[in-house]
């Protein structure tokens, strides 16, 4: 038996459009034919007439959601391609249907690279290929959306890629009698990098020299300083200026070129003289390190002065003379490692970090490391993961690779 199709079931087979339609057309002859055949089309979103260009602009600055222009190109205020520009300017997230005569279908393409989604001939409209125009430009909009935020990631992820190519550099050693091995983390949940940043140089003179530091905040401005002092870092280094000039030097270079005057860096800077007997350090504001001698780990706490910026000019550093074992090695580290929460109101901490590394003292350099990083991860995992950048050096001569 067939069914008879009722008109409010023909009402409920309708497919609501969820968007704002907006008619910007003059003519009231012209105005009445589109609302006829919206009323008789599977569209039910209401819509709204402006006789002008200026007027569609002022309804446009307070739309909120998906919108659809059904646009005119001969309007009192606007002609041609000039009415889709100053739409598109007024919303660029509205999708647009231009509506041209029978002659002017060069118009319309040209409307369309411009920046609207289709054109319809006003002639040969009927309620099936308008509601199909209304409905594939809201949706070629919707992809023109997606494709430029995701052009915009990939620009980001190539910018945060040169970025860590400043922060991740090749250790300049002169001879494979040094072993330097380093890890960087990047902390992700911030969706860019952190200032976070390390180097190592052997001088001409057979002295290997490292940097590790740490620009407070999180972001692209504070991951190109961290590459700034970085380089100047290097640079330095190998002009042979001395060590506490040189931190003094990072300093200035650090107030100069910091976007906002609260930023500050937290460096330790070393020096291993050939011999590998000591390790000479500078710190300004930097964590201790660990020393490793055979399956044994030890947390030093070197001499240090005030953190690069808090008070330019201020700072009171001192080079402190630290002895090693035979095949002693140094490891470094920013507080990004320790400060992960492992609990909701307590966190890693030194203590913890020292004892994760004591367990762990009979590893190689690079298992060691990794180890650290990882056990320090999974610890503060289940509240959030690490909030910070972590960068570690493992250094010394000979014995741990």
């Amino acid at each position: 038996m067939p069914v008879q199709e009722t008109a409010s079931g023909a009402r409920d087979a309708r497919r609501a459009v969820d968007a704002v339609l907006l008619l910007v057309e003059d003519d009231p002859g012209d105005a009445l034919l589109v609302e006829e055949m919206l009323a008789d089309s599977d569209l039910e979103s209401a819509l709204t007439w402006c006789k002008t260009v200026s007027e569609a602009q002022r309804h446009l600055t307070g739309a909120t959601g998906p919108v659809c222009v059904l646009l005119d190109l001969h309007l009192p205020d606007a002609h041609g391609v000039d009415a889709v520009t100053r739409i598109v300017h007024r919303a660029p997230d509205a999708a647009i249907v231009v509506l041209t005569g029978m002659a002017e279908g060069e118009t319309g393409l040209t409307a369309v690279a411009t920046g609207a989604q289709d054109y319809l001939v006003k002639d040969r409209l009927d309620p099936e290929i308008l509601s199909r125009a209304v409905r594939y430009a809201l949706q070629r909009k919707q992809v023109e959306r997606a494709t430029a935020a995701l052009r915009a990631n990939e620009l980001m992820a190539q910018e945060n890629a040169r970025l860590e190519r400043g922060l991740l550099p090749v250790p300049l050693l002169r001879g494979d009698d040094f072993e330097a091995f380093a890890r960087y983390e990047p902390g992700r949940a911030h969706g860019l990098l952190s200032g976070d940043f390390y180097d190592v140089v052997q001088t001409t003179d057979g002295t290997v020299h490292a940097v590790i530091g740490d620009v407070s905040g999180h972001g692209a401005a504070e991951a190109a300083l961290g590459v700034c002092l970085r380089v100047a870092w290097r640079t330095a280094v190998l002009c042979g200026t001395a060590p506490l000039e040189l931190v003094g030097l990072l300093e200035e270079i650090l107030v100069a070129e910091r976007s906002d005057q609260h930023v500050f860096a937290t460096v330790t800077s070393l020096s291993f003289p050939r011999g590998g007997g000591e390790v000479r350090v500078v710190r300004a504001g930097h964590p201790g390190l660990l020393v490793r001698e055979g399956t044994s780990v030890s947390w030093i706490e070197p001499s240090v002065g005030m953190a690069l910026g808090l008070l330019p000019g201020a700072g009171r550093w001192s080079e402190s003379t630290v002895p090693l074992p035979p095949g002693g090695h140094v490891v470094l580290f920013t507080d990004g490692l320790f400060e992960g929460r492992t609990g909701p109101v307590s966190r890693l901490g030194e203590e913890g970090l020292l004892a994760l590394a004591r367990r762990h003292g009979a590893l190689s350099a690079r298992d060691f490391v990794d180890t650290l990083v990882a056990e320090a991860t999974a610890g503060a995992a289940p509240f959030g993961g690490l909030a910070d950048d972590v960068a570690v050096l493992h250094l010394g001569w000979g014995g741990r690779a």
